[in-house]
């Protein structure tokens, strides 16, 4: 590609959730088409795209037809095998990269990139084998967490260890390749939720404050609130990582700040992220026209924030009693719903989300939470 793909191009997007269809709409705005390819039909991407490619991932004489027909190719989903990623490469140009992706999801890739790259981790093990667990205890310590290799999300595939008598069963549940944690205790979890342009380019949303519930992000408010020279770092760690991996497009760094003020890298997400989504009303620019813009080589747009934001997921537990109150939830001023067009609210799935903006944090973040609560449901 000698120059910008302007309007009038189209987008590839591997994976065909709410990130891409939040990508998707966003494209579909400024002008560009969009294809996504994943094994679903009439997701929640595919709704909103121009064309979508229905076909297992390791199937690549379907991922080549893909690629032919776009412009470059993003993804929403990590967990793309990367031969089929290497054969969309030799077609159109993949954004952020094979490297970017293959590092960030294999949990032991991940932490082993960081460690060498000198960046902050917790202390971890390999453990290839159950053999190898009592081994990586005694050096890790416990508790500690294990987590398998790969293909890992939202709190899958992992397990805690409290003392030596977990082990045999904390192995049984995941049955393969595996990292061995130390336990953190930390004061709060942030992340940065970043963009860098073809040109290396590096745009950045500040550090954000995360809660969880069960694993899943629950509740993200817009600034963290920690010291400017936590942030800083926080910052500075981001950028130096999307460098190393040649990142190109929006991505995440999750990070615990631990209780003695130290910051650690938790994960790495090569992609917008779920604490990024209160950028659609929050920011002059969000992550998904920020991701679009990258990928195509356009200048970043501006990632001033007029004001606090904060951001609730709307999880299927909402809908164990019946359609959620949407009335309730919108009667609270300065509130806006993004539901992502899935069809079952299954109990623990992403189904949306709101977003507040007041004068302070702690203001967005009790609108944000008291809309939620409006709505019924678990």
């Amino acid at each position: 590609m000698s120059g910008p793909l302007l309007p009038g191009a189209t987008i590839g997007v591997l994976g065909s959730g709410q990130l891409g269809r939040m990508l998707a709409l966003v494209a579909r705005r400024m002008g560009y088409g969009v294809h996504v390819f994943s094994p679903e039909r009439d997701s929640p991407a595919g709704r909103i795209a121009n064309r979508e490619w229905s076909a297992p991932y390791e199937d690549l004489d379907a991922a080549r037809r893909f690629a032919r027909g776009v412009d470059v190719v993003t993804l929403e989903f990590e967990n793309i095998p990367a031969g089929t990623v290497e054969e969309i490469s030799a077609l159109a140009p993949v954004r952020p990269g094979l490297r970017a992706l293959q590092t960030t999801q294999n949990r032991l890739r991940e932490k082993e990139f960081l460690r060498e790259a000198g960046f902050p981790v917790a202390p971890f093990r390999a453990v290839p084998d159950r053999a190898s667990l009592d081994a990586a205890m005694g050096e890790v310590g416990v508790p500690a967490v294990l987590k398998t290799a790969g293909f890992g999300y939202d709190g899958k595939g992992q397990t805690r260890i409290s003392g030596p008598e977990d082990a045999g069963a904390a192995w049984e549940s995941l049955g393969g390749e595996a990292v061995l944690e130390a336990w953190v205790v930390f004061e709060m979890e942030l992340s940065v939720v970043a963009a860098r342009g073809t040109s290396g380019l590096f745009a950045h949303y500040g550090a954000v404050r995360n809660t969880h519930d069960r694993h899943i992000l629950d509740l993200t408010v817009a600034p963290a609130g920690v010291p400017p020279e936590v942030e800083e770092e926080a910052v500075e760690i981001a950028a130096g990582i999307f460098e190393e991996l040649g990142i190109v497009g929006t991505a995440c760094v999750e990070f615990f700040l631990t209780t003695g003020g130290d910051l650690l890298v938790n994960e790495i997400a090569p992609r917008p992220h779920n604490s990024g989504h209160w950028t659609i009303e929050g920011a002059a620019t969000s992550q998904f026209e920020q991701q679009l813009r990258a990928v195509c080589g356009l200048p970043l747009g501006g990632t001033h924030r007029p004001e606090p934001a904060a951001m609730a997921n709307l999880i299927g537990d909402l809908w164990k009693s019946g359609e959620p109150d949407w009335t309730a939830a919108l009667s609270v001023p300065g509130v806006s719903l993004h539901l992502y067009g899935k069809k079952e609210p299954r109990l623990g799935r992403k189904m949306g989300h709101l977003t507040a903006r007041a004068s302070t944090p702690e203001e967005a973040a009790r609108k944000a939470v008291e809309a939620r609560e409006s709505l019924g449901g678990a």
